[in-house]
């Protein structure tokens, strides 16, 4: 049974940093594309980044370009999302997922971890 737990979300103040991870269970990580998406209240869940299973390529949001950053040890079965100058409006639920590619549907999820950002 796969799992995907996430940690490190909590309360920052606008310009501050967090680093999201994401631990894997039940099935071989380094052969699976990861993402992290997010949600926020009264809004549909959006793409926030995604690397590929060799940790060669990445494609973020244009949101988040040159603020975030994915990566991932395939040796710890965890991906992470650094997070830097955030912003209010990245306020949302952050969950990790894990698929076939970056861009094909992602087969399991976790169950999120709240960020908030003050302004």
């Amino acid at each position: 049974q796969v799992q995907l737990v996430e940690s490190g979300g909590g309360l920052v103040q606008a310009g501050g940093s967090l680093r999201l991870s994401c631990a894997a269970s039940g099935r071989t990580f380094s052969i699976y594309a990861m993402g992290w998406f997010r949600q926020a209240p009264g809004k549909e869940r959006e793409f926030v980044a995604a690397i590929s299973w060799n940790n060669i390529n990445t494609y973020y949001t244009d949101a988040v370009k040159g603020r975030f950053t994915i990566s991932r040890d395939n040796a710890k079965n965890t991906v992470y999302l650094q997070m830097n100058s955030l912003k209010p409006e990245d306020t949302a639920v952050y969950y990790c997922a894990q698929g076939a590619t970056m861009t094909a549907k992602y087969d399991y999820w976790g169950q999120g971890t709240q960020v908030t950002v003050s302004s």
